[in-house]
């Protein structure tokens, strides 16, 4: 009995936690879609990109944050008492809308998970939850919001429980993640949402040769995913070394990407390597990219984000992965587009160190067709990853090589 009125229990808070979050994360999604929108129509917003800056750095500072941990303060509160203030919610939505609409390469999951985790832990304080179980409604707010901007109800799931602790699936928040991504996704829709989904062309059938080219691919992404984060940790030591106000740095950071973001438009005649790029990546999809556009997107996505400008680096590494893969697929002797989907899921596993996610993700994403594909990628890039990822709260609790506790972090 004690089950069935837990069950019961957790349902509802899911679904609350859902319809709350839900709508908090379509009213963001539709402004995102605005944004995306005014940019495109003014491209040379991006001048304004320093100032920019400047104002996302002085609205922390009026707000008392000096020091924003980001998605990493999330994953942090899930294992800790680690508080999640209520203003992270308005300062990360506000934050990531000025970074896309002056063209910081940015994600949007960032926002996502801070937003949904910021208003699921402040509700489940105004209704006196203990300590453990804020960590469980933190949870299904990161679900909840996730899945209302991508449309990936099960990937949304299968990810907050799994991103936390790698080797340790956190099942407790199950329910609760469940009902809270499936009432944010029926929200979505309802609300004219369409989730993102994509068609992908040359995939193969099982047999040998296609699989080793595959694992190659994999292993290929592995490289690439170490090479982001290290990139990205780099950067930030070099902004710290270089400057030691806030506002300089900031400043500094947006005239970098504004300079090289001209640099790039002399050649491609357009901006392909600014804000979320989902057009490029749905290009990458039908076979077509730039070669060298993984590695602008590293550079890019890390002057962005280590300078304070706000959003997320996972859209980016979709952007990465997809375009990495559309040009070593052709390579490799493998379909363009199919190579694409590979990149992009076997990246996303290699820096946030979730192959489970990552499978799940390509299923949603790509259609269940490839399945056996999306192990492969999931499993090499996991493997080859070694102990680097993009959130260094996150903990690697067991050792990629042997069954063995290790409880370290992430490099």
């Amino acid at each position: 009995m004690s089950y069935f009125l837990s069950f019961l229990k957790w349902s509802a808070v899911g679904v609350g936690i859902g319809a709350v979050v839900g709508l908090v994360g379509v009213g963001f999604s539709y402004a995102m879609s605005l944004i995306t929108e005014l940019r495109g129509q003014f491209p040379y917003l991006i001048l304004g990109l320093p100032l920019c800056g400047l104002l996302i750095v002085f609205l922390y500072h009026r707000a008392g944050v000096r020091n924003s941990r980001g998605t990493n303060l999330v994953l942090l509160s899930v294992r800790s008492e680690e508080p999640l203030p209520f203003r992270m919610a308005p300062l990360i939505f506000v934050g990531t809308a000025l970074t896309h609409l002056f063209g910081g390469s940015a994600g949007r999951e960032g926002a996502a998970l801070q937003l949904g985790g910021s208003i699921a832990q402040n509700l489940g304080k105004a209704v006196k939850m203990n300590k453990k179980e804020l960590h469980v409604v933190t949870m299904a707010g990161m679900s909840a919001c996730f899945t209302a901007l991508f449309g990936t109800p099960l990937t949304a799931t299968v990810f907050a429980m799994e991103v936390v602790s790698v080797g340790a699936m956190y099942y407790s928040a199950l329910v609760p993640c469940a009902t809270a991504s499936l009432t944010a996704f029926a929200l979505s829709s309802l609300c004219g949402l369409t989730p993102e989904r994509f068609s992908v062309a040359g995939m193969p059938d099982f047999h040998l040769l296609p699989a080793l080219q595959t694992g190659a691919l994999s292993a290929l992404c592995a490289l690439v995913s170490i090479l982001f984060c290290v990139i990205l940790k780099l950067t930030a030591r070099g902004y710290d070394k270089l400057f030691h106000n806030a506002y300089a740095k900031a400043a500094a950071g947006g005239a970098a990407v504004l300079v090289l973001s001209f640099v790039f438009y002399l050649v491609t005649d357009s901006f392909p390597f600014n804000g979320a790029g989902m057009d490029v990546i749905e290009r990458a999809m039908e076979g077509q990219t730039i070669p060298y556009a993984f590695l602008v997107k590293i550079l890019f996505t890390a002057l962005t984000l280590e300078a304070g400008f706000k959003g997320g680096e996972i859209v980016p590494t979709f952007y990465i992965g997809s375009t990495f893969g559309c040009t070593a697929g052709k390579l490799l002797r493998l379909h363009p587009s199919f190579s694409a989907a590979i990149g992009l899921l076997s990246l996303f596993c290699g820096v946030t160190n979730c192959p489970l996610t990552s499978i799940v993700l390509g299923w949603e994403l790509f259609g269940g067709e490839g399945l056996l594909w999306y192990l492969i990628g999931a499993a090499v890039s996991y493997m080859l990853s070694g102990y680097f990822g993009l959130y260094s709260q996150q903990k690697i609790l067991y050792s990629k090589e042997l069954p063995e506790f290790i409880n370290a972090t992430c490099k």
